[in-house]
């Protein structure tokens, strides 16, 4: 059965080159383009991964993995962030909050690719 990934990003062209690299490596792709009904959604259909952006409507990618982390259904979970800023301070506090990996906008297709393979232990 294939494994599944749910991409919480807001960024058409972001979702479309994610999906496409993930799908053709045999995932299944779910999206979710809304910060405040991203939990909803992991909690609802649970993904063997989640890839997160930072800035999303209504909820910040911060705000979810706190959510995620405090939440005993999702606390292992691994989560893939992303952001555009590659501050020290969005890093520290990813980490803080226990993300499993992060990426800095722009990233290349392989960069994705090889980080959700090594999070899904393949």
């Amino acid at each position: 059965m294939a494994k599944r990934v749910l991409l919480i990003e807001d960024e058409p062209n972001i979702i479309e080159a994610i999906s496409f690299i993930l799908s053709r490596d045999g995932w299944t792709v779910h999206t979710q383009s809304d910060g405040v009904t991203a939990l909803d959604r992991v909690r609802a259909l649970p993904p063997d991964l989640v890839i997160l952006d930072v800035m999303l409507p209504g909820k910040s990618g911060f705000d979810i993995l706190r959510e995620m982390r405090a939440d005993a259904t999702t606390a292992a979970m691994p989560v893939l962030m992303l952001t555009a800023r590659g501050q020290e301070r969005d890093r520290d506090l990813a980490l803080k909050l226990g993300v499993t990996r992060f990426m800095t906008k722009p990233f290349s297709n392989a960069e994705v690719l090889e980080a959700v393979r090594t999070m899904a232990g393949g």
